[in-house]
């Protein structure tokens, strides 16, 4: 880790969780690629992810990654329930660390949102049909079944003995990924997956120990975070992506989230991921709009009541943005998807932006540097000849 500069903007600040240091706050959020074959991870993820670390971003997330093949939406999504996808996983994360960034993983299980086509067919559930196209239908595992119950995706209400095999696969998915050399895992209790499906009273509707109460809700999520944390190494950190509050017509709501990442918290995750929607209902909570920042206000509101670290995400596009996100105690990480598919250089740029020639102190791979002498010297004074003046080119070599 480079020193940092004083009177460096908090954005580009090193912070610390467990073990692990990033080297600033920006964060590639996990971005389902619908590219893996049976689970495991090609060419597209080793560019597309390590696109990211090079371009100045401190934590990587891949994308969401199943604990079982029918947890999986599609049969194109990622997995890690098979030794065989440790190598692969392996080989992308080892390139983002030799590029100064740090690899993380998003593990999940789709619950009642499985056995779907992909993204190009607005994940349309597979059918009998589909099974001539090679992908057949599953049956998939959810807390109750749907009211009214609908042909497809065929769905199973879980008994004790699903639930107890479900913790399993998770501590068996936890580690593998820290031998497939992820340093961050994050477990995805948002969306409308089965975690969620569990914490919300719209598709939570079971008479035993897992449904009622929101206490009861919460067990099946808190199980969870206690079986990984259990299995993964106690030296590297645990992060929890939640859905503060279910979308349109939901029940679950920013108090609930409250609520539960203080009890995660007390249970060893390090940090509160702050989504939401991916459950609706008939009650009078309202869409969240899709502004600038939009969820910025739940991990303010969790890290405040919780004292537990937040990361905020969700149409964060601008430096200054994000470091005011940073600056008023909002957040303490903040992650980008849709703009770093856009300019993976994202950080680079930002950090120019925001810092001039100090920037190349910051990010340590010999590519960013060489992105940010470019920035900075298109940004220098020229001579009569139409070119940066000599003078202050030299200079900036000396620097760089």
């Amino acid at each position: 880790m480079k020193e940092t500069p004083a009177a460096t903007p908090l954005l580009f600040t090193p912070i610390t969780f467990r073990s692990v240091t990033l080297r600033n706050r920006i964060v590639a959020s996990p971005m389902c690629q619908y590219h893996s074959v049976d689970g495991g991870p090609g060419a597209w993820q080793e560019i597309n992810f390590g696109k990211f670390a090079v371009g100045g971003a401190a934590l990587v997330f891949g994308e969401e990654t199943a604990i079982e093949p029918h947890g999986r939406k599609t049969y194109t999504c990622a997995g890690l329930w098979n030794d065989s996808h440790v190598a692969a996983y392996r080989r992308i994360n080892e390139f983002i660390l030799e590029q100064g960034a740090v690899p993380a993983v998003q593990l999940g299980h789709s619950g009642g949102k499985g056995s779907c086509h992909g993204a190009l067919q607005d994940w349309a559930p597979l059918t009998h049909e589909s099974a001539a196209a090679g992908m057949p239908h599953w049956t998939c595992l959810v807390p109750s079944p749907r009211q009214p119950p609908a042909p497809w995706p065929q769905t199973r209400e879980m008994d004790a003995s699903d639930i107890r095999q479900h913790m399993q696969r998770w501590k068996e998915a936890a580690v593998r990924a820290a031998d497939a050399g992820f340093q961050i895992l994050e477990i995805h209790g948002a969306h409308g997956y089965l975690i969620h499906q569990f914490l919300s009273p719209v598709t939570n509707r079971r008479q035993d120990g897992y449904g009622g109460s929101r206490e009861n809700r919460m067990r099946f999520a808190l199980e969870v975070a206690e079986t990984v944390r259990a299995a993964w190494p106690r030296e590297l950190p645990l992060f929890f992506r939640v859905s503060a509050v279910d979308g349109r017509g939901g029940l679950w709501d920013l108090d609930d989230t409250v609520a539960l990442a203080a009890a995660l918290k007390d249970r060893g995750v390090d940090l509160i991921d702050c989504s939401s929607g991916g459950i609706s209902g008939t009650s009078s909570m309202p869409v969240v709009r899709r502004v600038p920042g939009y969820q910025v206000p739940f991990a303010e509101t969790v890290r405040r009541e919780t004292g537990c670290p937040t990361m905020a995400v969700g149409l964060i596009t601008e430096a200054e943005q994000a470091e005011a996100i940073l600056q008023a105690g909002q957040a303490d990480l903040v992650a980008l998807a849709r703009e770093l598919i856009w300019n993976p250089n994202w950080p680079v740029h930002a950090a120019v932006r925001m810092m001039g020639q100090d920037a190349y102190r910051l990010l340590p791979p010999e590519q960013s540097v060489r992105l940010i002498r470019r920035e900075v010297i298109a940004a220098l004074p020229l001579n009569r000849t139409g070119a940066p003046s000599s003078a202050a080119d030299e200079a900036l070599n000396e620097r760089i």
